[in-house]
């Protein structure tokens, strides 16, 4: 049997954990409950958890770890976290314990980014080494630690999302009926896909190419909610739609854009557009623009581009050809078959805790 101990489960890794433990039967145990998920934001997965009793104290985090210690767990999945005090009591124990312990990094901390990529946490390292294996959320992170511990058993799992799939079997749609459809006749069409829940998304960017554009030339469909969104109903070429929750008619807002615009947090949203075939347009990672660990997915001139500032945004989204666009378009989803499936993320863990048990 296996233990797997998680925060929270949100609605987006839900698909995950249920397709997970049809191939590797586990206990999953989540030491946070509803509050936590609303303070996020976010919605709460249908996948069985147990309560774990846990004491929070800023970063820290104490729970319960003898309700790991069942005899017929030989395999434990825990948080590469060092503030997990928990976490470290297990490792320092493992020598004594008959039970593998597995590593699961939810991605670098988009704030510790650029420093951790320069210089590695010395606290992440003690605890790759003391465990048996490490799972990674991509594999530029993989490629990251390997440099510093050679010998790291180590696994990218290829984050994604849940519903990959189900968008690559889509039929390509007729752009131009769409937008007949929704009334949008610019020649090129940005569209733009996540929450407005953290500052860091760079939204005055987004504004700042919205206000450079000619809104005869350019058209931006806006999808999202949240705290920090601007009113942009000043600007006669954005057509915001809000929340999105309908996969059919997000399905024809993506149908009928050319490129997806996202300045900065870029994270699974990437996977989303590259899914339905459009290239990611961002700007480069910086202290000043923060990106999320799927930015690593964005290769620049082959199914995205990235920015090094405002005013190459603008030359490039002016000089881009259409056959350009939907070159990189072909090679966004192409990259997200081979590589971001579901049924491969699965697979990779899947394959993982059957070497352990083994």
């Amino acid at each position: 049997m296996i233990a797997i101990v998680q925060p929270l489960v949100p609605h987006y890794r839900e698909h995950f954990f249920n397709r997970l433990r049809e191939q590797a039967p586990f206990e999953l145990y989540c030491y946070n409950g509803a509050e936590a998920m609303q303070k996020q934001n976010l919605s709460a997965g249908r996948t069985p958890a147990k309560p774990l009793p846990a004491l929070s104290i800023g970063p820290f985090v104490l729970y319960n770890p003898l309700r790991l210690f069942k005899s017929d767990y030989k395999v434990l999945v825990l948080m590469l976290n060092f503030a997990h005090i928990s976490t470290w009591i297990i490792l320092l124990l493992k020598p004594f314990l008959k039970q593998k312990v597995i590593l699961w990094g939810h991605g670098i901390s988009v704030k510790r980014y650029i420093r951790e990529e320069q210089q590695p946490s010395r606290l992440l390292k003690w605890m790759m080494q003391l465990a048996d294996a490490t799972w990674f959320y991509t594999s530029r992170e993989m490629e990251l630690w390997q440099q510093v511990i050679p010998a790291l058993n180590a696994v990218s799992l290829n984050n994604t999302i849940s519903e990959v799939e189900q968008i690559l079997q889509q039929p390509v749609p007729d752009k131009m009926l769409l937008r007949k459809k929704y009334g949008i006749r610019a020649k090129r069409v940005l569209i733009y896909c996540a929450r407005f829940n953290e500052p860091g998304r760079r939204i005055d960017l987004l504004l700042q190419v919205i206000a450079a554009t000619d809104p005869t030339e350019y058209g931006f469909i806006i999808i999202g909610a949240g705290k920090y969104k601007p009113d942009f109903s000043a600007y006669p070429h954005v057509s915001d739609f809000g929340a999105v929750y309908d996969p059919a008619v997000k399905q024809e807002l993506f149908g009928l854009a050319d490129l997806y615009f996202q300045p900065g947090w870029v994270g699974l949203s990437a996977v989303e557009a590259m899914a339905y075939g459009k290239p990611v347009c961002t700007f480069k990672r910086s202290e000043a623009v923060l990106q999320c660990v799927e930015y690593s997915y964005i290769k620049d001139g082959h199914n995205g581009l990235i920015f090094e500032n405002m005013e190459q945004c603008l030359h490039a989204l002016d000089t881009i050809s259409d056959d350009a666009i939907s070159d990189m378009g072909q090679q966004a989803r192409r990259f997200v078959k081979e590589n971001l499936t579901m049924t491969n993320m699965v697979g990779n863990a899947s394959h993982s805790l059957h070497t352990m048990i083994r």
